[in-house]
């Protein structure tokens, strides 16, 4: 790896809070990791609770091990752990660390910070909700106007992939609490927004919005989603896979990208409209095309996060090693 790369590697902020009876073995551990580029500790710097402070810039490839070693602690018992990623940090020092830290800053996993991430995307809220009911009203839409610019708008709204996400973390870490937050959206959110777009779909008859002869006509535009085959789900885990490893990235680019290639919210909207006009086959069709997209992002996404965590053994081990008595966050 050239240094431009090197250069490219972000720095990522520890700040601690910790019992005065803990400092000393947090600064021990910190010097034991090679990704650390400084140590700064502010003694009794907390008044409220009382504590220490303690400051650690560390390459990402080292967070998530630094992380781990401090729960191993104990310090989240007592004190708190945050962590943020600077937009600058230049230096000597930070070179060094970026060097010795092993493997490379893309391909690093915080687990803790993929916890969080799939967590608050993962909650059945009203804005959850409403991107979803717009998402499917517009996938419905695109169906009745054989519109493929609305149908890959809805793929682009639609908020999906976090509970999905969600999904298949919780149950590669056994995060049941998530598991069931992640479900509840999926359960809830779906029914809901279909029940709305078949609800669109009847009244809009008599306004003349549309005609049921137009929207049963075949269309290629529309045909793909419910006609479900052997690459719908290849498709879905494809894109399942890349989403995951974006989202460990922090790509939203890709993201983007993969909720076009997904049929998830289409293949709802298709199932309320058909039903509404009598096709009974075609929804039929459409809701194996959204079982098959739904299963196929959970299992790529497990497959995904297990890979990691097989080539990533050194953090994982530290949990097992010892009994940490929290995380950096209540789980369950």
């Amino acid at each position: 790896m050239n240094s431009t790369e090197k250069d490219r590697r972000p720095m990522m902020v520890i700040r601690v809070r910790t019992a005065t009876e803990l400092t000393a073995e947090v600064l021990s551990l910190c010097r034991g990791e090679p990704g650390v580029a400084e140590v700064a500790v502010y003694p009794k710097a907390s008044t409220e609770p009382p504590g220490d402070i303690v400051v650690i810039h560390a390459a990402r490839e080292s967070v998530g091990q630094l992380l781990d070693q401090l729960k191993v602690l104990g310090v989240p018992d007592e004190g708190t752990v945050t962590v943020w990623t600077p937009d600058l940090a230049v230096g000597k020092a930070v070179e060094d660390a970026e060097e010795a830290a092993p493997g490379d800053s893309a391909d690093a996993v915080i687990w803790d910070e993929l916890e969080q991430r799939t967590g608050s995307d993962s909650r059945l809220t009203w804005q959850f909700l409403a991107f979803l009911v717009a998402a499917t009203h517009l996938a419905g839409i695109g169906i009745v106007t054989n519109s493929s610019i609305a149908i890959v708008g809805a793929m682009v709204v639609g908020p999906e992939f976090g509970p999905l996400a969600a999904l298949a973390y919780a149950l590669v870490e056994r995060r049941w609490r998530l598991a069931r937050q992640a479900a509840l959206a999926l359960l809830v959110g779906f029914p809901i927004a279909m029940a709305s777009v078949a609800l669109a779909a009847a009244v809009s008859v008599p306004l003349g919005l549309y005609t049921p002869e137009t929207a049963k006509t075949v269309d290629s535009a529309v045909e793909f989603i419910y006609h479900p085959g052997p690459y719908s789900f290849i498709v879905a885990v494809i894109a399942g896979a890349v989403g995951m490893i974006s989202l460990i990235g922090n790509k939203s680019a890709v993201l983007v990208g993969v909720f076009i290639s997904v049929t998830t919210v289409p293949a709802a909207g298709y199932v309320a409209v058909a039903l509404v006009l009598g096709e009974q086959a075609r929804a039929a069709g459409s809701a194996l095309q959204l079982s098959l997209n739904l299963a196929g992002i959970v299992t790529a996404g497990i497959v995904v996060l297990l890979v990691y965590r097989t080539l990533t053994p050194k953090g994982r081990d530290i949990r097992s090693a010892g009994r940490p008595r929290s995380g950096l966050g209540r789980r369950s």
